[in-house]
């Protein structure tokens, strides 16, 4: 056989191969749109992106959070067991007791009824909360439990004021915001120390066992 006769051969091998190689990618190429279109019909339609917040949403927002610290706070007062976890509760009680005050009256200046949003869920979340430390018993857990809580109820609110900040169009309702931040700011690292503090205290002993029975 000719040396131009082994190269066709050749050559119609390569293209031979490369045509199987083609047909073979087509089929997983059609395969994978086939199975990506499958999943994106039976995904479920993304969320629609909440509308942003109103000066109406934001004034109840803020109102239905310092009404739940406060709400949870005096339950730590009854319940709480460390000095430190009862006077951070008081301090609760005071502080959001006044800013929820501050935010009736801006309300009324501005003749605005404050309207949460359509996915507000704030007030069932403290409802919760409360049903939860109510059902505790009394002690170093529950302890834990309120002033774990109250570290990711600030985190959460320290978000909230600074989305509301962007939010909110009257200057009035932006300098309130302003002047709850470190407020809340100072709120969240007293509730971090305290956390700190109560898991690194040593847990009671249980008595010791004798050995020897009771008259």
């Amino acid at each position: 056989m000719s040396i131009r006769g082994t190269c066709g051969i050749a050559l119609l091998s390569v293209c031979t191969l490369m045509a199987c190689k083609k047909g073979t990618e087509g089929a997983d190429s059609a395969a994978l749109a086939d199975s990506a279109a499958k999943a994106a019909a039976a995904a479920p339609p993304p969320a629609p992106t909440p509308p942003p917040l109103t000066d109406a949403n934001i004034l109840a927002l803020l109102d239905e959070a310092n009404a739940g610290d406060s709400t949870i706070a005096a339950i730590a007062v009854v319940k709480g067991t460390a000095a430190s976890v009862k006077t951070f509760a008081r301090t609760m009680i005071r502080d959001h007791g006044r800013l929820r005050k501050a935010g009736a009256d801006l309300a009324k200046k501005l003749n605005v009824t404050p309207a949460p949003p359509a996915n507000d869920t704030l007030t069932a979340g403290v409802q919760k909360v409360a049903e939860n430390l109510n059902t505790m018993a009394k002690g170093a857990d529950w302890d834990r439990t309120y002033i774990s809580g109250e570290v990711a109820a600030h985190q959460a609110v320290a978000a909230l004021l600074q989305t509301a900040q962007a939010a909110a169009t009257d200057t009035s309702l932006k300098a309130l915001i302003g002047k709850a931040q470190p407020l809340i700011d100072s709120h969240l690292k007293s509730a971090q120390d305290i956390a700190t503090k109560l898991s690194s205290a040593p847990a009671a002993a249980a008595p010791a066992d004798t050995g020897k029975k009771k008259p």
